[in-house]
């Protein structure tokens, strides 16, 4: 429901169901605000874009460049005096995040320059920090175990706790917007994008930790933005490289898909991101959800009753790219009910295009106004409009802390799953099983921690007492590297084989049958997708960990020495390989000792 206009903007844009209201007074003064502002200024509040750098006003010169060639500006200053951004994400990729006090540093130059535009008004700083696989801060920050890790965990309060924990960390960065919680349900194990970074394959467990998720992460000082609306987790196609097409049918959705996103606005969600996925079923004209006025304005606000703020996916993101061109991407999305435009490929090309649609009359600025008015309501409930900084004393006493570690691994312990223990062969006991091989997939740590897996797996269980040989084997073990983890068995008292995504005719297959026929016990830890273990035969012991990340691998490597005992349950089913119709393992499934 959406009040009388004040100047053109609604007075009221709340519902029962949206984030806590604010008073008449803060929107009569925020709508006063808006009226003050120029239109080039309102429009920039509506974008997020990236910028390459560690500092906001002295980035290195390859930033430089970077920001040069592919934003027309040379610094983060620069960028919001020249298009008044409204917000910033931040990437690793784009040297954003070295280390908590530089992203202080960062969060503390970019707000400044915000405070120095003409209207002065504080920028609201984004990153996907979902934890688990999709993580831009590292060390020394706490990584908590990511969704799937949860959903096998099973519990409300665990999700909430990673949550609060991961909110006030990065608040204390002056980073106030987390895209996540992922509230896809991954129905689909072919899922190329979603996967693990979903709670699980049931809706109504999704939904619960969804909304825990939403509570703690607000509780602790930051945005939570669930995420793909109306639902990314049954698609063969990455929405990064294509335009996937979900065909599930109208009850199919509401029964799959919907539960999770009901939740998040019942827990006064602050923000809600599109998926670049067509639904037919929702809106026959095969435009992608991010530029759909029937799924954003139809589905998501007037049936799900949501209010707030509505972000778009990257719009560098081929899946919204493919049916129109950069410029008119930006003002579909803000036809079809989004409030932010995420990180366009070209600011300058974006943010002309909204103003020209503007003052050609396709786009009221009544309906830029309703837009801002969330922003700033959104920033206004966070704080930031009365202080937008970080503060290095309270990064220290907040950021990585060793009571955020240790909640760290104690919740990690509790998503550990155990899916097969032939003839009760863990836990591994060190004096009499002492010496171990760790073979596996070597990928690269997925939140720039001490990774890759193999190493971390191997120190953490020397550790804890074994003698340990370490052979990373990679994702596609060549024969030769096969032969030689063969022979590197020898002798051995366990092999413990680290599996990343096992195929039907990959070598990890081979590797883990290789090294079962030596007669070394082989334990097989899957430290990616749990579906690894309905392709892999001769093991012994299988353990899922959902994520390679180091608090995810120590808590493995305890549950193998018999330090924790296994306690997650499979959130997703996982089917027999030579029979996708059976089920090899239900969802509930997991062992313990």
């Amino acid at each position: 429901m959406v009040a009388a206009t004040v100047g053109g903007v609604a007075a009221s844009t709340g519902t029962a169901a949206a984030a806590p209201a604010q008073g008449a007074e803060t929107r009569r003064r925020l709508i006063r605000l808006i009226s003050r502002m120029s239109l080039e200024e309102k429009v920039g509040q509506l974008f997020v874009s990236r910028v390459y750098g560690h500092s906001a006003t002295d980035p290195d010169q390859a930033d430089i460049d970077l920001n040069m060639k592919e934003l027309g500006v040379r610094t983060a200053a620069e960028l919001v005096a020249r298009y008044h951004v409204g917000g910033i994400i931040y990437f690793s990729w784009a040297h954003n995040t070295r280390e908590p006090h530089q992203i202080a540093d960062l969060s503390n130059g970019i707000q400044r320059a915000g405070l120095a535009q003409p209207t002065p008004l504080p920028l609201l700083i984004s990153i996907d920090q979902e934890h688990g696989i999709v993580a831009r801060i590292g060390k020394p920050a706490t990584l908590m175990p990511g969704a799937m890790a949860l959903g096998a965990g099973g519990s409300r309060s665990d999700a909430r706790r990673a949550a609060t924990i991961a909110g006030r960390e990065l608040a204390a960065m002056g980073v106030r917007q987390n895209y996540a919680p992922v509230a896809d349900v991954n129905v689909n194990p072919a899922n190329p994008v979603i996967g693990v970074r979903s709670f699980g394959a049931v809706p109504a467990a999704v939904g619960d930790l969804v909304a825990a998720q939403v509570a703690g992460y607000q509780g602790g000082g930051v945005a939570a933005t669930c995420k793909h609306f109306p639902g990314h987790g049954d698609t063969e196609t990455d929405s990064h490289y294509g335009l996937p097409v979900i065909t599930h049918t109208r009850e199919e959705w509401e029964r799959l898909d919907r539960p999770p996103f009901t939740e998040a606005v019942r827990a006064g969600i602050d923000s809600i991101m599109t998926a670049h996925i067509v639904v037919p079923s929702l809106d026959p004209s095969e435009d992608p959800a991010t530029l759909s006025r029937p799924i954003l304005t139809g589905v998501l606000r007037e049936e799900l009753g949501y209010d707030g703020v509505v972000v778009t996916d990257s719009l560098a993101m081929e899946g919204v790219r493919t049916k129109y061109g950069d410029d008119r991407v930006p003002v579909l999305a803000l036809k079809a009910g989004c409030d932010q435009l995420l990180n366009p490929p070209s600011i300058a090309v974006a943010w002309n295009a909204v103003l020209a649609a503007v003052r050609g009359g396709e786009l009221t600025e009544e309906r830029i106004d309703q837009s801002v008015l969330r922003i700033l309501l959104l920033k206004d409930r966070l704080g930031l409009l009365r202080d937008p900084y970080a503060s290095h004393r309270e990064v220290d006493r907040t950021v990585g802390t060793a009571a955020h570690l240790a909640t760290a691994d104690r919740i990690a312990e509790r998503t550990t799953t155990l899916l097969e223990n032939t003839g009760g062969l863990l836990p591994l006991n060190r004096r009499r099983q002492p010496r171990l091989l760790v073979v596996g997939a070597d990928a690269n740590s997925p939140s720039g921690t001490t990774g890759p897996p193999v190493p971390v797996l191997a120190g953490a269980l020397a550790e804890l007492g074994f003698t340990v040989t370490a052979l990373p084997t990679g994702t596609n073990p060549t024969p030769a590297k096969i032969d030689e983890a063969v022979a590197a068995a020898a002798g051995k008292d366990a092999v413990i084989v680290a599996t990343y995504n096992v195929t039907a005719a990959g070598a990890q297959r081979t590797l883990v049958s290789r090294l079962a026929a030596t007669g070394v016990p082989v334990v097989a830890v899957a430290i990616r997708n749990p579906y690894d273990v309905a392709r892999l035969t001769g093991q012994r012991a299988v353990l899922a960990t959902y994520s390679w990340t180091d608090v995810e691998l120590r808590a493995a490597a305890r549950v193998i020495a018999g330090r924790a005992r296994p306690r997650g349950r499979l959130p997703v089913p996982v089917q027999r390989a030579d029979d996708p119709a059976r089920v090899l393992y239900p969802v509930g499934h997991g062992l313990s000792y």
